[in-house]
């Protein structure tokens, strides 16, 4: 069968060392058994993230943005250009979608542009990994390269804000999207349908400038998922994963709990039911260590 082409955005938390390498090699074991080509964009650079909304402005914005689309077209002509994190698709869907729409804005960022002797015209797809997952591969299509299921397993799914809100999976509730929860059962695990936090936000950035109202977050996602007997929380974006496993620490120093919930990524799920080992699966880089899927990945 031949492989699905895309123009891989991969992010800066996704490079070699960074926070998220984990998730960047987990993707490429189950995209490689999905069938999915995933090509880097030569030269990219940072959506700008969050840090794109402050002080700078408008412009600046949309055209870092801009830039990695205008690459895109270039190179990878006629491919949808795919993320894996979703701060990074936020940004760069909504710039797609405004400069298609406003033909002012669309002039303005290409004067930008201009000076790096590149013209964005429009056209390219900015879609999120997960999408491509669901409405070209299927769900049927996800289980078929299953050979090692993760029977027993009872998994929170943690969507989380920026998956979700505001463009969201199409066809998905905004309050309680179902998707993330099939795939969990796609691996032959059990979704835990009453985690009520699947959706909470993490804090983001507040865990730097507001630490108490992101740990408070942090918490009550922790102990929903405990409450409802998972064993370990699952989720589609970097910013939570980190977020979410490496403050539990400093919580319970803080209040004398004793939080230990391991927080991995779906595509690691996946890795470890299609038959990856658990470097390929990129296990080796967690603080709270995901036992139990650590022991099926070395079967």
């Amino acid at each position: 069968m031949a492989k699905k082409n895309y123009a891989f955005y991969p992010g800066c938390s996704s490079q070699k060392g960074a926070s998220g390498s984990n998730f960047a090699t987990s993707i490429g074991v189950m995209c490689d058994k999905l069938e999915i080509q995933l090509n880097e964009i030569p030269d990219w650079n940072c959506c700008g993230a969050s840090i794109g909304y402050g002080e700078g402005g408008e412009l600046p914005r949309l055209a870092l943005n801009a830039r990695n689309l205008a690459l895109s077209a270039q190179h990878l002509p006629g491919q949808d250009m795919v993320s894996g994190c979703p701060a990074c698709w936020l940004a760069t869907r909504e710039t797609a979608e405004r400069l298609n729409e406003h033909s002012d804005l669309m002039a303005e960022t290409n004067v930008a542009l201009k000076e790096a002797g590149l013209t964005f015209k429009g056209g390219v797809k900015a879609r999120h990994i997960v999408e491509v997952l669901i409405e070209d591969v299927g769900f049927a299509g996800m289980k078929a390269p299953v050979v090692k299921p993760l029977q027993g397993m009872k998994i929170a799914g943690y969507v989380g804000c920026q998956t979700n809100r505001p463009f969201g999976i199409a066809g998905e509730s905004f309050e309680n999207p179902l998707y993330l929860d099939k795939m969990i059962e796609t691996v032959g695990a059990e979704a835990v349908s009453s985690f009520d936090q699947k959706v909470t936000c993490c804090g983001g950035a507040l865990a730097f400038s507001e630490p108490e109202k992101s740990q408070k977050q942090i918490r009550d996602i922790v102990e929903s998922a405990y409450d409802h007997g998972a064993e370990m929380i699952v989720t589609p974006c970097q910013l939570c994963q980190a977020n979410v496993e490496i403050y539990q620490a400093e919580i319970n120093k803080k209040h004398g709990t004793k939080l230990a919930m391991p927080v991995v990524y779906y595509s690691q799920l996946m890795s470890v039911a299609y038959g990856g080992t658990l470097k390929q699966a990129g296990l080796d880089g967690h603080l709270i260590q995901p036992n139990r899927l650590q022991e099926i990945a070395g079967k």
